[in-house]
């Protein structure tokens, strides 16, 4: 056999023979995936103040927790509520968790679901702006990361820009993110953003 051995390096050889590592990488997804579960029912038990205010399909939607490990190359984590997906039309709040980088959540409109709340998320700009949300300015609706190109900083842009940038596509994310350094109060944080994206939407 003349085809050159595949080694490892030094680091990758200290981590290939440390079972601790994989092992406490499964402790801690499974910690995320049980805060998840935890905080879905208080998502659900906010949603129901605004039966009436907002589209029925949402309170007919199931929650769904999804697991992955490669999104960019790393572990996460999704939960899915309230959601309605279709072929023409998307009313959904993501929240994840993606290993070395952050919590977020994320409203995401698109097709008649957009068209009918665009009003409401313009009107609200200042709100989202003082409480720190993202927009997606990339024209794929799909990415999560908040790198230059995907996302950009409601501080950094104005009303206007705002109003035109929500005009010109198909589709509308706003994201807020939490470092993973606030672990201890993540749970919390991420049920204020979600109250607060859909006081948005029920007003």
């Amino acid at each position: 056999m003349n085809a050159a051995k595949i080694r490892l390096s030094q680091k990758e050889m200290e981590l290939v023979t440390n079972a601790d590592l994989i092992l406490t990488k499964n402790a801690i997804l499974n910690k995320v995936k049980e805060m998840l579960a935890k905080l879905q029912p208080e998502q659900e038990r906010h949603l129901q103040l605004y039966k009436g205010k907002i589209p029925e399909d949402l309170f007919l939607s199931s929650p769904k927790i999804s697991k992955g490990e490669n999104y960019n190359g790393l572990p996460y984590l999704i939960l899915d509520f309230p959601k309605v997906f279709n072929t023409t039309t998307v009313y959904a709040i993501r929240t994840m968790f993606w290993w070395g980088n952050f919590f977020s959540i994320t409203l995401h409109l698109s097709g008649t679901y957009k068209k009918k709340n665009e009003e409401k998320i313009i009107a609200a700009f200042e709100v989202l702006q003082k409480n720190g949300f993202f927009y997606c300015a990339n024209d794929e609706e799909w990415e999560h990361h908040f790198e230059p190109g995907n996302y950009i900083s409601l501080t950094t842009i104005t009303k206007e820009c705002f109003e035109k940038e929500v005009g010109k596509k198909d589709f509308i994310k706003l994201a807020h993110k939490i470092p993973l350094q606030q672990w201890v109060n993540a749970e919390e944080n991420m049920l204020t953003c979600f109250k607060q994206l859909i006081k948005i939407l029920a007003d």
